[in-house]
């Protein structure tokens, strides 16, 4: 990729706890390039959002944050309270997890809106809050006249949802991080922000970093996947190549949890046995050992993150051969991990 709008080079987080010090990012290296959407993908507490939180300088005061986050020539991690101001929201905007925790409860969703405008530029009060209003009827609120005097606890999930989307996109920034932006909604609420992103990026060029656990989300918008599992990238390749190629034995465990539509319905759906490790006490080698049925002598070594099959842009960390790989992750004639329908 050339020029990418933002780049991240071995990001690491961690964080003091009784138990030792948690570290819930290990090395993690990632670039998004312009009217891209990158999906970082996993199960909860893999540390996806602790990694887009960080680019931010958003992450909670006791983190320990290291590595690097170049957007364009400006460095992210360590840099300034007021630099990162000036990037928030202008140039790079996130949409929250839970958009009912991320508004403020007592001050009108237009005002919220206009607000950031009025912080980055130079807008008068009255024109902002005009602004706000049609940004409102952009993302496809009804009513935004009225609906930008409501409050945030006036308003449905989804309505909230693109409320968050109307303030990200307020100042048309470059680069668009979105959390979950799909979470707790159902899925024709979930379709129409799906398709909403999906037309704010090929109007504005925007990168999109997507954060999700949803493969249905990941299928249906993202150009390329990160899968992320205990603080570490495990595989990347393009949307295609994951899903029709995949090289790692956790993606092949995520992929076989899928419900198929196409096939009998299984008496439960596969599961990937065990449960992810605490953070302050990970297994030594591929954190993914302890519950991978293929692991062998050499994965009490750090596998590094290389090309070992799979497609040209395709890399991963298993020590597994590329030929085994094609033969293991076959299990009842689709994609799974092994002894996964047996996990408790």
């Amino acid at each position: 990729m050339s020029d990418p709008l933002l780049s991240i080079r071995d990001l690491a987080v961690s964080f003091p706890t009784e138990e030792g010090v948690a570290q819930a990012v290990e090395g993690v290296s990632l670039e998004l390039g312009a009217g891209e959407v990158l999906a970082l993908v996993g199960e909860s507490g893999c540390g996806k959002s602790v990694s887009a939180l960080s680019v931010l300088g958003l992450e909670p005061g006791s983190a320990q944050v290291s590595g690097s986050a170049c957007y364009g020539s400006a460095e992210l991690i360590g840099a300034s309270a007021e630099d990162l101001a000036r990037i928030r929201g202008a140039e790079i905007a996130m949409v929250f997890q839970d958009p009912l925790s991320a508004l403020n409860p007592v001050v009108r969703v237009g005002d919220q809106i206009a607000e950031q405008i009025a912080a980055h530029g130079d807008a008068g009060r009255s024109e902002a809050r005009e602004r706000a209003v049609e940004l409102l009827r952009r993302v496809g609120i009804p009513q935004p006249e009225d609906r930008a005097r409501a409050y945030p606890h006036e308003l449905s999930g989804g309505m909230r949802q693109r409320v968050m989307i109307a303030m990200a996109i307020s100042c048309s920034p470059r680069v668009l991080i979105a959390d979950e932006p799909t979470t707790a909604l159902d899925v024709t609420v979930q379709a129409q922000i799906l398709d909403l992103i999906r037309e704010l990026r090929d109007e504005t060029g925007a990168g999109v970093l997507l954060v999700t656990h949803d493969l249905g989300v990941v299928a249906e918008l993202a150009d390329r996947v990160a899968v992320m599992y205990a603080g570490r990238i495990v595989e990347q390749g393009t949307v295609d190549e994951i899903f029709e190629d995949p090289q790692h034995p956790y993606t092949w465990g995520l992929l076989g949890a899928i419900p198929r539509l196409d096939r009998p319905r299984p008496a439960r759906l596969p599961a990937v046995a065990g449960a992810p490790p605490a953070l302050a006490s990970k297994p030594t080698g591929c954190h993914f050992r302890p519950r991978c049925p293929h692991a062998f002598e050499q994965c009490v070594e750090v596998p590094p993150l290389a090309h070992r099959g799979g497609g040209a842009d395709q890399v991963d960390r298993c020590w597994l051969a590329a030929d085994a790989k094609r033969e293991l992750r076959e299990v009842d004639g689709q994609f799974g991990l092994a002894g996964a329908a047996e996990a408790r």
